[in-house]
């Protein structure tokens, strides 16, 4: 019996007429393989008046090409990523500093802000860990400021306080230590804390998003109204203040 699927002018009359159905068309995968074909006979006729010689340094050719373009990729991540960790260093600033090193800043990049008072040992070994963080995370930006220099009359008691921004606003706070085992916190859980903030990058990367949900420091709509209303810097301030006396 005749193939019902073979290219015959009889077949292509009894499809005419309905009496065969329409021939299948070719799959995904043959079409794939007709196209290897042919690459690989072009291929084959192009090498094969190739002396050993020519084939040889052809072969060299290409190798060349493929580390080159590998040099080129690794070149481009190698840039990418000093463009990015470009920091390294707890660095202190004045509250005319603020909205340069810090709002401005964080259109870019995480601001880790640690309010401090030098006499305060829980200060101190807040600067000491976030020193070596700085130094392991280049691409956030750690600055410290005096708590009652970036706010008028900010209490001691709420030393050290963190601020963590993005987005030029703030995303998450930290008053005080108790949270994370007071004068016995470890490098590695303040670490893990900036980690699970998204402030520093861990094995679960994270980066400022504009379309991000992370849960803002100010909750109170009217709070946050009068800060989209004002925006000065002092009035970020105040804000802050009054946003972290009510924790």
């Amino acid at each position: 019996m005749e193939d019902p699927n073979a290219d015959t002018e009889w077949n292509d009359i009894l499809r005419a007429r309905g009496i065969l159905p329409p021939k299948e068309g070719p799959t995904e995968e043959e079409i794939f393989e007709e196209m290897d074909k042919n690459i690989r006979e072009k291929q084959e006729k192009h090498l094969e008046d190739k002396t050993l010689d020519e084939l040889d340094e052809l072969e060299d050719e290409e190798d060349d090409r493929i580390l080159e373009e590998y040099r080129q990729k690794r070149m481009a991540e190698i840039k990418a990523e000093a463009s990015r960790e470009k920091y390294g260093q707890l660095i202190q600033i004045s509250k005319p500093d603020f909205i340069k090193e810090v709002t401005e800043a964080s259109q870019e990049v995480w601001v880790i802000v640690h309010l401090f008072k030098d006499p305060i040992p829980e200060c101190k070994l807040m600067n000491a860990h976030l020193s070596t963080l700085a130094e392991k995370y280049k691409a956030t930006k750690f600055v410290k400021i005096v708590g009652d220099h970036c706010i008028p009359n900010y209490p001691d008691k709420n030393l050290p306080t963190l601020l963590i921004y993005g987005n030029s606003d703030l995303q998450q706070q930290l008053v005080g230590l108790s949270q994370l085992g007071g004068m016995n916190m470890t490098l590695q859980v303040l670490e893990n804390y900036l980690i699970s903030v998204g402030a520093i990058e861990g094995s679960n990367k994270k980066t400022v998003d504009k379309d991000s949900s992370t849960q803002k420091i100010i909750k109170n709509p009217a709070i946050a109204a009068l800060s989209a209303l004002i925006g000065s810097f002092l009035s970020q301030m105040i804000i802050i203040y009054i946003t972290l006396l009510r924790v």
